[in-house]
């Protein structure tokens, strides 16, 4: 027989968190008599001056504890189902002793919401962490919180379909690059999401190791070394982020079955896009607006990548170590100083369809005005395979030499190196709504 409760949701009582103990009225030795739930969970006050472990340790599963503003002391364990929520202003802080994890939960169904928590252990062997979700978290709710001077700002370790959203994560700064954690840590999570966090000054924003059907979403990441950073995660989603002035914005390694859209990369120092043995993946609509390298791939195989903007860059795209199976339609390369690096010796082709990319240093005429050039762009030919081999050779690109190897070129296609041939060049560069949207919003980009 399904047990009935005391009072509907709507009712909960509300009690200061010294008075824990409950009386026994008579409608709960009803309750009991009948073998239905044995109290009720409730919205309990917590002051300033409360041991918080304390509290947590006489809460029942399903209770509320409302922090009030001021500073509770850290490493607390939450291993019941409980909401732990602070003041709108998250003026309600938990302090860790620098020592092991500020917030370890190991219960499912635990909310944290409205909280500052702050300074974590140093230790990444022992996975320190402001918020550390244990592998029984599944189904936790990290919202709305300020996730300061941690090591690892929330680590979400082991448990399904947790919620990380909201929060403003930021690391400890005065370590080394190298020696600071990710502002979120995924391993072994499936269905678990991260969305809609500020996240800045660690490692790596979002950090995926070995798991399966997340999504990360509407993110915004600076000051650290890779924005995204997925290893052995497959059939995931990676959409609406932003990457602001760090060394790579989206890192896709050794991963398949992603699904990776509308992001947009600002200034990244390396590389805008980079997949690393990603395969069977699909890259759309994405922005890179400024990099050494706005695409790399390494080894990436049967992917789809179309529809993005890569501008402003040293390298539109590099494009190397066997990567086969691509299909490179509908992006716009603008501005690039040189749109593709590719040293090996077979012949790509980077349209299908009748439709290829646009370029823009191509010129080529449309007579028939179908939005197609009638000469085929070819980005990598003697003279780029040279300057590649040979970087000091860039002083002969405006010699009447190299004039008459282009010019060769054209007259005997027999003499080219191989390299990547666009057949159908687009006369005019596809709309990027993501860029746009985001240039209407942000007056500093230009």
């Amino acid at each position: 027989m399904t047990p009935f409760r005391l009072l509907p949701f709507r009712a909960r009582c509300v009690r200061p968190a010294w008075g824990l103990q409950r009386p026994l009225t008579l409608l709960t030795a009803l309750v009991l008599a009948t073998g239905g739930l044995a109290a009720q969970a409730a919205i309990i006050e917590v002051p300033a001056t409360a041991a918080l472990q304390s509290v947590i340790d006489a809460a029942v599963p399903g209770d509320t504890l409302m922090l009030a503003a001021g500073t509770y002391h850290g490493n607390i364990i939450v291993n019941k189902p409980l909401t732990l929520q602070g003041p709108d202003n998250r003026q309600a802080v938990v302090m860790g002793e620098r020592e092991g994890r500020t917030v370890w939960v190991q219960a499912e169904n635990v909310t944290i919401r409205q909280i500052t928590v702050k300074n974590s252990g140093l230790s990444l062997p022992d996975m320190d962490a402001g918020i550390f979700l244990d592998k029984p978290a599944h189904h936790a709710l990290i919202e709305n919180n300020d996730i300061l001077d941690n090591l690892v700002g929330v680590y979400v370790w082991g448990p399904h379909q947790a919620l990380v959203q909201g929060n403003t994560i930021v690391g400890n700064q005065e370590l080394r690059l190298n020696e600071r954690g990710n502002g979120v840590t995924v391993w072994n999570s499936p269905g678990s999401r991260i969305l809609n966090n500020d996240i800045s000054w660690g490692r790596d924003g979002i950090f995926s190791n070995t798991s399966r059907n997340n999504v990360f979403s509407h993110n915004r990441f600076t000051q650290l070394r890779y924005a995204v950073h997925y290893m052995y995660t497959n059939n995931s989603e990676v959409s609406g982020n932003v990457s602001i002035g760090n060394d790579i914005a989206y890192a896709l390694m050794f991963s398949q079955f992603l699904t990776v859209r509308d992001n947009i990369s600002i200034d990244s120092t390396h590389q805008g896009l980079m997949l690393n043995a990603a395969q069977q993946s699909t890259i759309i609509d994405n922005v890179v607006d400024g990099a050494e390298k706005g695409v790399f791939l390494y080894n990436a195989n049967f992917n789809k990548i179309s529809g993005n903007l890569i501008q402003n860059t040293q390298i539109g795209v590099h494009y190397t170590a066997g990567s086969e199976g691509n299909e490179i339609t509908e992006n716009a390369f603008i501005q690039n100083q040189n749109q593709v690096k590719y040293v090996g010796t077979r012949y790509l082709e980077w349209s299908s369809k009748g439709r290829g990319n646009y370029w823009s240093d191509h010129s080529a005429f449309d007579l028939n005005g179908d939005g197609i050039g009638d000469t085929a762009y070819r980005p990598n030919g003697l003279i780029e395979q040279l300057v590649w081999r040979a970087p000091s050779a860039r002083v002969l690109l405006n010699s009447p030499a190299v004039s008459i190897v282009r010019w060769a070129q054209t007259q005997f296609p027999a003499i080219l190196p191989g390299g990547i041939i666009d057949s159908a060049p687009l006369m005019r560069a596809p709309d990027n709504p993501v860029w746009e949207r985001y240039k209407a919003h942000h007056d500093s980009i230009q």
